[in-house]
Order: structure tokens, then sequence, then C-alpha cells
């Protein structure tokens, strides 16, 4: 029997304007077994005055835990910035400090596929033992799941894997599959949330992915077909993420966001995926 995923609210979901023990109190409280973080959301965390151990402490008080790292960018440049470079040695640190075995990436530059896959076969190999999840995103370089599976297969790394969120699946206009056993052996986490019917202009897609998500069996993206798919296809996810980026839920606060969410997320894996759920839950 596979092992159950832990139900994680992303980082993004919570916002970037809260303090550190009110992610995790919220998120607790909501029912959520794990957080997300951002190298950034992590350095808020430091510039409150929190040291790692406050931070350990913090999450212990709650039995909450840190289960999603993120995010590493322009890795493919050859001149990256000092800021990057350090921000990826900032997500290799958090790794260490809350026991998390993946980085979640993303590339919003275009290049072909044999220079990417040798980026990110040389960022793999500066990870060492963690996992790099490649993103597909649709406004991105790598903008669908063909693409960063090609990329990733072509790195030649057993440490380079793919993560897939039901946003970017259906942004990038691809139907629900099946995947292969080769192609689902390459899935380290998921990300769930729903869209609208209507995407924005492709011009300002990433607006919408940014600010305007909607909880996941809310719009009309079909999240539990989602679900379904990663299910059927035997994909075990290191994560279950609930990114549900939107400013519309924020405005609410912190409580009504991961309450809201996780409520949905509940619903979603009752339909579809009972197995993921807690004893308690499953009732």
């Amino acid at each position: 029997m596979s092992k159950r995923s832990p139900i994680t609210v992303s980082s993004w979901t919570l916002g970037d304007q809260c303090k550190f023990e009110d992610r995790v109190k919220t998120a607790k409280e909501a029912g959520y077994e794990g957080i997300g973080l951002r190298a950034e959301t992590y350095v808020d965390a430091l510039n409150e005055g929190l040291f790692d151990q406050d931070i350990l402490e913090i999450l212990a008080k709650y039995e909450m835990k840190v289960t999603e790292v993120e995010y590493i960018v322009q890795w493919a440049e050859e001149h990256r910035s000092y800021e990057q470079k350090y921000k990826e040695q900032v997500c290799f640190h958090m790794c260490n400090l809350f026991g998390v075995s993946h980085v979640n990436i993303g590339l919003m530059e275009s290049y072909s596929v044999e220079y990417t896959a040798q980026k990110l076969k040389e960022l793999c190999q500066r990870a060492g033992n963690y996992i790099i999840g490649v993103e597909p995103m649709p406004y991105s370089g790598l903008p669908d799941f063909d693409r960063a599976y090609q990329v990733v297969k072509q790195s030649g790394c057993d440490n380079a894997m793919v993560i897939l969120d039901v946003w970017h699946w259906v942004r990038a206009d691809q139907p629900y599959r099946s995947l292969t056993k080769e192609e689902a052996a390459k899935v380290i986490s998921i990300q769930i949330s729903d869209a609208y019917e209507r995407p924005y202009a492709d011009a300002i897609l990433r607006d919408e992915s940014m600010h305007d998500r909607l909880a996941p069996g809310v719009g009309a993206k079909d999240t539990a077909g989602f679900v379904r798919m990663v299910k059927e296809s035997g994909i075990n996810p290191k994560v279950i993420g609930v990114e549900v980026i939107s400013d519309a839920y924020l405005v609410k606060g912190l409580e009504f966001t991961n309450t809201f969410t996780f409520d949905k997320t509940i619903e979603i894996l009752k339909e579809v995926w009972p197995e993921q759920l807690p004893e308690e839950l499953k009732k």
C-alpha cells in the first residue's frame, strides 16, 4: 500500500504578508498537515527576528512540518546573478533544515531542449541528494508537461523530476490523460486548485496565475478529473500541494483562505482518492 501524501498549503496560497507563526497556526487549525515555504517566506521569517531553531520550535508547537520548498529560477542563464545563486543555496539549506527531499523550480526563459537539459543536469549535480521538481507553466520556457518531461529525460539525472499543477495543466490546454509508466515515475508532487472557464489574455496569463485562481472544485476545470488522472496513472506524490493564489480569498484573511481551500480539497479527495485522507476525514 502506498504511503499517504501530506496535504500541504503551498506558500503562495497564504501570500507574503503574514507572520510565520500565523502561517503555521492557521494552517494547522484548518486541518492542513504541512506548509510550503518559498525562499522568500523563509527569509521573511528570519527578518522577523527568528532563527532556524525558533522556526523549528514554532513548527513543533503546532505539530506541523514544512513539506514543500521552492523556488529556484533562472538556473539556465549563462550568467546568473548572485541573488539567484544564493537563493538556490537557501533552498538547499531549507531542505536540510526541514527534512524535505525536493525543491520546486521553474524556468521563464526559453532555450532549446538540449541546452535546457544540460543546465538542468548541472543544477541536479549541485543539488546532490535532493530532487529537483521541474514545474511546467504555459507562459514559461517549459510550457507543458511534454516539454518539461523531454528536458527531464534528456538530462539523464535520477534526481530530475516533474511537478504536476492542475492550473498550469489546464491553462496549457492539455487534456487529462493516462500518463505512461515511465512518465508517471518522473512525477514528484502535485499542486491543485481550479480555474475559470475563460482564461486571461495570453499577455497577462501570468497575472491570473498569481492573483486569481480558485479553490479545488469551485471552478470550471474539473479538479477531480485531474486528481483521478494522477491516481490512475499510479503516481504517489510526495506532497499534495494546495496552491490557490487568490487576492479575493486572502483579503478575507488567513483563517478563511486556509479553511476554504482545505475543505474544498477534502471534498475532491473524498470523491476521487479517499485513500489519501487521514482516517478521521474518511467518514
